[in-house]
């Protein structure tokens, strides 16, 4: 995936505020389950929020560093235990401006 503008991920952050946290990420870390979940899920969606329970800031950098390289994306935003993934569909359900 590629590296995302700042406008482009200013453009992202905002149509994210709205959306809730569609998965969980628990106290076993990004297991398969997890993984197939939020795979369907950027699929379907292509903007998500991620909530992560995780103790510290290096269990939370090392949770989100196996998201984004297992699922392709691209991490537009963290804010304390959430996090917003974003990968393009096929369909192009958003567009995002040059």
């Amino acid at each position: 995936m590629k590296k995302l503008s700042s406008k482009q991920i200013q453009f992202l952050r905002g149509r994210a505020h709205k959306l809730s946290p569609v998965v969980t990420v628990g106290q076993h870390g990004v297991t398969e389950p997890v993984l197939r979940e939020l795979e369907l899920t950027i699929r379907h969606h292509e903007l998500i929020k991620v909530k992560l329970r995780c103790d510290n800031q290096t269990e939370l950098l090392d949770l989100i560093g196996s998201i984004t390289e297992n699922v392709k994306a691209v991490l537009v935003q963290v804010i304390g235990h959430i996090a917003v993934f974003y990968r393009p569909s096929p369909e192009g359900k958003i567009v995002v401006p040059a």
